[in-house]
């Protein structure tokens, strides 16, 4: 009963997360429009948008739903917490339609729609949180060797993006940037996961904070949040936030399944049905996200109306394409 109870927790303070999440895509963006309108472009390494009022709000309501979020893990696994995100995808997309105006298609309805199936098929066949009593657990999982070898990989590869690749190619392939932001993020979501369940056990009485790898994880959060928020910063700058918001959430979400799955092994309590079945709930999430991005541009087209509005002259435009 305790370990439902803690899902459901987990899972009021995830999709909490997302709408501040999703909220500050828009904010930030409008921030950094107005920053590059005035001085050098965060895409091309400047920092104008620090000045910039609409910049700060989208960064408080993105810390805000990161907390939110920092929360949802110490009560749930991370293979519930982390699909959720998609729901930021969605508050985002219904943002764009009425602040920006970028009208949602059809196609744009049905995505959300998938989104939402599938988060509720993985929040509904989610496995229970294993019980851990001390952060040293985690950092026994954490220095595992299949654990290890998947840190050193991402440790490498980020830092072929990030010295090679990027002041090459950062401009031209959206993957780059995203791809730091996602390797990274799946290293931090891992450490949030093992600093939340430090500072829950502490508020139960059982202080944590004694302990270095308390404060190891710590230093990991904060400074791949940072790398994070950089490169971010620059993707929304050079790439559509259309096109930046749904892939960021694939891979982000791709990797830290994967890193979940290697050091919590969440999966070890589940049998084949259920695995399979939120399998499937992911794949949904994905097949929706690819649905918003495809059709990003549709609902902005003269010929097609917008979604909520049926007129003649949409069917025949429709069944031209």
């Amino acid at each position: 009963m305790g370990a439902s109870s803690d899902n459901v927790t987990g899972f009021v303070l995830a999709v909490c997360s997302s709408v501040f999440i999703g909220s500050s895509f828009i904010i930030k963006k409008m921030g950094l429009k107005k920053a590059g309108a005035t001085g050098k472009r965060a895409g091309a390494g400047g920092h104008a948008y620090l000045y910039e009022p609409w910049w700060w709000f989208g960064m408080i309501s993105m810390i805000v739903g990161e907390v939110a979020n920092f929360a949802a893990y110490a009560f749930a696994p991370a293979l519930l917490v982390t699909p959720l995100g998609a729901l930021s995808i969605i508050f985002s997309a219904i943002l764009a339609h009425f602040i920006l105006k970028e009208r949602l298609h059809i196609f744009g309805v049905l995505g959300c729609a998938l989104c939402m199936v599938g988060s509720t098929t993985i929040v509904l066949h989610a496995p229970h949180e294993r019980v851990i009593h001390s952060v040293k657990e985690v950092w026994q999982l954490a220095t595992e060797p299949g654990f290890l070898i998947y840190m050193c990989i991402v440790v490498v590869v980020v830092c072929i993006l990030i010295f090679y690749c990027a002041p090459r190619y950062g401009t031209t392939y959206l993957v780059i940037y995203v791809g730091i932001c996602s390797l990274t993020g799946s290293i931090t979501v891992m450490s949030v996961k093992a600093v939340s369940i430090a500072m829950k056990l502490t508020l139960e009485g059982n202080n944590q904070f004694i302990y270095f790898q308390t404060w190891f994880f710590t230093i990991i959060v904060i400074g791949c949040c940072l790398l994070q928020i950089n490169y971010l910063n620059k993707a929304l700058d050079t790439f559509n936030t259309a096109v930046v918001s749904p892939i960021y959430y694939v891979m982000f979400t791709s990797f830290t399944i994967f890193a979940s799955i290697i050091m919590f092994k969440e999966w070890d309590t589940q049998d084949a049905s259920q695995i399979a079945t939120e399998v499937c709930g992911f794949i949904t999430i994905l097949s929706g996200t690819f649905l918003l991005h495809k059709t990003k541009d549709m609902g902005n087209r003269p010929i097609e109306s917008p979604v909520f509005v049926s007129t003649p002259q949409n069917v025949s435009s429709h069944s031209g394409t």
